[in-house]
């Protein structure tokens, strides 16, 4: 543990930050499951609102560094690659 009280406060706000971006970055992974998930049950409709929802989680983890934007094109190419296979 750091003794300058500088450095004590940046480590209770790393953790803070470590912790949202843990959070975010499973957001991302429940996200794209979902859209699988519902492809795999061949629910068109429940596919199409779930790769809505897994396209805003994935800007948004974009926007904030979470995720590379090579990584969320892939995946927004992916998943709707899988949600027009479905009839």
């Amino acid at each position: 543990m750091a003794n300058i009280k500088s450095q004590k406060k940046r480590a209770l706000t790393n953790q803070k930050r470590r912790t949202a971006n843990v959070s975010e970055r499973t957001a991302v992974k429940t996200a794209i499951k979902r859209v699988l998930a519902a492809v795999e049950a061949n629910d068109k409709e429940a596919a199409v609102k779930a790769y809505n929802d897994a396209n805003s989680v994935l800007d948004k983890a974009a926007a904030g560094h979470i995720k590379k934007k090579n990584y969320v094109s892939r995946q927004k190419s992916r998943l709707a690659k899988a949600v027009n296979s479905v009839q």
